[in-house]
């Protein structure tokens, strides 16, 4: 039986209520079980009271999710200051890349222990511009003196390894993982009248929407009973009127954020990632496939890890809208029988690499070690 973990205060550093309920609610439950108190820093929604009634203690802290501001950032550094001297936590648990930066480097000046989660590096690294050089710079501050770094793909940790931003302070993880009660193997649809793909994610340029758009513009002429869904928030405003003249034609249907996408999910056969890179791994393809859904992803880091190619699913050069047409083109013209076989391969890979219990684990085991070094 694991001996319970006593430290008793651990703070939580989240840009966003969804994020911590999607893919960190499981690890908070465990905290508290464990007898820890549990203080989460994370920007006002009315939906934080889940967390209070959970038993945490919630702090309303902004953080501007997008861009780099120094006025703004450097008022981000002295709220997690005061926030962490005013708390004075054993550890600190950090998601995403502000959290992770100014967070780490409030924990370095208050001498605190920090687990710090990249879940991606979003546009930062994709380009070689002067924010690159910032966000470099800011992350080997904040990140060389954290306790841990956790990595969800190999690529990312390499990355940081070869800019020497991390030292020996890292761990790979299959990204945030998947509840797989939450997300059960269901039968795929029929395909004798229609077959139904989805885009699940924030509408942007990086994430591949125009390469999708493109797909089902070009599909939807050769293979009419082809239905293509986006679920997500328009996030790039110069895609709103192009999303709705491809709505009103019929060639995509835009249903927005949906608080439940399993029902969309199951309605699907597949789910399209056509993002340009900076995923961590993509939940949207963890979730699908635990569902038995054949995913088709650009083959980039975090995509790679969850999509067997040709056997779970289907990888396609990134930016590459005639590879991802192929690609599609190739699935739509399996049979019943072989959609099905791929989707069991799906799931049974979600359950023996991307069970969110993994993670849990990961996290608590960590925990006990620091239990360790605070006992001497």
């Amino acid at each position: 039986m694991q001996e319970k973990c006593i430290v008793s205060k651990i703070m939580i550093l989240s840009n966003h209520f969804i994020t911590l309920y999607n893919f960190r609610r499981e690890l908070i439950k465990r905290l508290i079980e464990e007898g820890n108190e549990v203080i989460i820093s994370m920007p006002n929604f009315i939906e934080n009271k889940y967390f209070i009634e959970m038993g945490c203690k919630i702090y309303n802290t902004d953080v501007d999710r997008r861009g780099i501001n120094p006025i703004k950032d450097a008022y981000q550094l002295i709220r997690y200051l005061v926030l962490i001297k005013k708390i004075n936590p054993d550890i600190i648990l950090s998601y995403t890349i502000k959290p992770n930066i100014y967070g780490g480097i409030a924990s370095r000046i208050t001498r605190k222990k920090q687990i710090s989660n990249i879940t991606g590096t979003g546009a930062t690294f994709l380009s070689d511009n002067f924010i690159n050089k910032i966000a470099k710079i800011m992350y080997k501050f904040s990140l060389k003196n954290s306790y841990k770094v956790l990595f969800q793909n190999n690529g990312d940790k390499d990355f940081f390894i070869s800019q020497k931003i991390v030292k020996d302070n890292y761990r790979v993880i299959p990204g945030s993982g998947v509840n797989l009660s939450d997300y059960q193997l269901t039968p795929l649809p029929s395909i004798e009248n229609e077959i139904n793909f989805i885009f699940i994610g924030r509408v942007m340029k990086i994430k591949g929407i125009e390469e999708y758009l493109n797909c089902a513009l070009n599909l939807k002429k050769t293979y009419p009973k082809a239905n293509f869904y986006i679920a997500g928030f328009i996030e790039e405003s110069q895609y709103s009127q192009i999303i709705n003249d491809y709505h009103v034609k019929g060639i995509v249907q835009y249903i927005g954020f949906q608080k439940n996408i399993k029902q969309w999910i199951e309605k699907c056969h597949c789910t399209i990632l056509p993002s340009h890179g900076g995923e961590g791994v993509p939940n949207a393809l963890l979730e699908s496939a635990a569902m038995g859904r054949i995913c088709v992803a650009s083959n980039i880091h975090g995509s790679r890890e969850v999509i067997d190619d040709n056997k779970t699913g289907f990888l396609f050069e990134a930016r590459n809208a005639d590879d991802l047409f192929k690609k599609i083109q190739m699935l739509i013209e399996l049979d019943s029988s072989s959609l099905a076989a791929m989707g069991r391969l799906a799931r049974e890979k979600m359950e023996q690499q991307f069970d969110r219990q993994i993670i849990i684990n990961t996290y608590l085991n960590e925990i006990d070690e620091i239990k360790k070094l605070m006992k001497h």
